[in-house]
């Protein structure tokens, strides 16, 4: 079961994502549950999100750090319950992680074969039947960024998402904390 969770900022989507597998975990009598964290601590103010974010969380989660190779670590996925939080700051990190003397075609490039090897490694994952919860931010609701790399940026996180809700069998959207399902229901 994958489940694709969207949101702006601050809208709820990784509470959401926790309360979901709790509650999936709890009904389906699994006890191994996994937050697959891809931020990275580049300054203090991200340290600090980081920090509060691990001390929010329920003591009962395991965590992964995955900044930069998702589709690795999800191949080596059997069974439990994965929250990866969140797939926007996983798509900073590769297009970041790219030579900056690439092109931006180049750089596109580089950019569809992650997100193409992490929605194989979804569906295949599925097939095994593991729970994955998939936290995103919905950024193409608001204005064109100025400069070529932002532009990257928006671009690949919209056809990220769009990739994902084709394979995820349940998308919810998250807006001031409250969700609405668009594909499957709130509960699957």
């Amino acid at each position: 079961m994958i489940h694709l969770i969207l949101g702006g900022a601050r809208s709820g989507k990784s509470s959401f994502a926790e309360n979901w597998c709790l509650k999936t975990a709890a009904s389906h009598q699994v006890t191994s549950l996994n937050y697959v964290a891809t931020a990275i601590p580049f300054d203090t103010e991200m340290t600090t999100r980081i920090t509060h974010h691990q001390q929010s969380r329920d003591k009962q989660w395991h965590l992964v750090e995955c900044p930069l190779t998702l589709a690795k670590e999800i191949a080596q996925w059997s069974n439990g319950i994965y929250l990866v939080d969140c797939l926007t700051l996983w798509l900073n990190n590769v297009i970041y992680s790219l030579p900056k003397t690439l092109t931006t075609k180049a750089k596109a490039q580089q950019v569809n074969q992650q997100v193409d090897a992490l929605t194989k490694e979804l569906s295949s994952a599925s097939l095994r039947g593991v729970t994955i919860a998939l936290v995103s931010n919905e950024v193409g609701l608001g204005v064109i960024p100025m400069g070529e790399e932002t532009r990257l940026f928006v671009d690949h996180a919209g056809w990220l998402n769009q990739a994902i809700a084709q394979t995820a069998n349940n998308v919810t959207l998250v807006t001031a904390g409250i969700p609405m399902a668009i594909k499957g229901d709130l509960n699957g």
